[in-house]
């Protein structure tokens, strides 16, 4: 079941209809080949829930489908999750941002670590964020999520810390943390509807004094087993626990 989102102004709840217009007019149309009564999902972006249509009407620039239900129980974390990603060499930035839409985090902030080898001007950081944000678009509606998870401008991992601050829930994976008895306490602490930030570092981890900076501001080190995970790797597990700790 294909997906797309929409402006909460195009669900007609009162008429029971749902207007498509821009890009998806074309993609339906011609590169999907829908036909009349067709059926698809769209979101709003906003309060998660589906939206069960099928096509109506094919005009040039907008497409007039029937709303048939609604799906009340979205399909999102029952926590509010934002990777702080320390930047990737070459383009691992890419599949890090797809698959952590895929499970579920809520936005993705990039981090400029002192290890991280990729720096950005601002000519180069314009274009790869608008590049990033297509993916996490085209990533959630591949996993039919509720809402398009945001990604944020590049930070320093000062401003990163800041910008966690008050949330309910800190995590850093670091290699010297307590065993995984302490990372079950942890995540098991987790309750519905806390924002939970997870701190990944780059190729070659975190520098100690930011080890040391995140444990002042009362970030968790938790540990992610015995064995030591690329940087594409370690967000992806934090936040498969979590889809098994919190979906029901």
């Amino acid at each position: 079941m294909y997906q797309f989102f929409v402006d909460p102004s195009q669900i007609l709840l009162d008429q029971k209809k749902v207007i498509i217009t821009g890009d998806d007019v074309n993609h339906i149309k011609n590169v999907l080949r829908m036909k009349i009564g067709e059926e698809f999902n769209v979101s709003n972006g906003i309060d998660g829930k589906e939206y069960r249509c099928s096509v109506e009407e094919l005009g040039d620039d907008q497409i007039l489908c029937t709303l048939r239900f609604i799906k009340e129980d979205g399909v999102e974390l029952p926590v509010k999750v934002t990777l702080f990603q320390g930047l990737p060499k070459a383009d691992k930035m890419e599949l890090i941002i797809q698959k952590a839409v895929e499970l579920g985090v809520a936005e993705v902030v990039p981090v400029a670590c002192k290890r991280c080898i990729v720096k950005l001007d601002a000519k180069k950081e314009k274009s790869k964020l608008a590049r990033w944000q297509g993916i996490a678009e085209a990533a959630a509606k591949q996993s039919k999520r509720g809402f398009i998870p945001q990604v944020r401008e590049v930070m320093s991992y000062k401003e990163a810390i800041a910008y966690a601050k008050d949330m309910e829930c800190k995590l850093i994976p670091y290699e010297m943390a307590e065993d995984m008895s302490h990372t079950r306490e942890v995540l098991g602490g987790i309750k519905p509807e806390d924002r939970v930030a997870i701190f990944i570092g780059p190729e070659g981890g975190f520098e100690e004094e930011e080890i040391q900076a995140a444990l002042t501001e009362g970030i968790e080190p938790i540990t992610l087993g015995k064995r030591i995970l690329r940087t594409e790797t370690a967000g992806f597990t934090v936040l498969s626990w979590l889809v098994y700790l919190l979906e029901k």
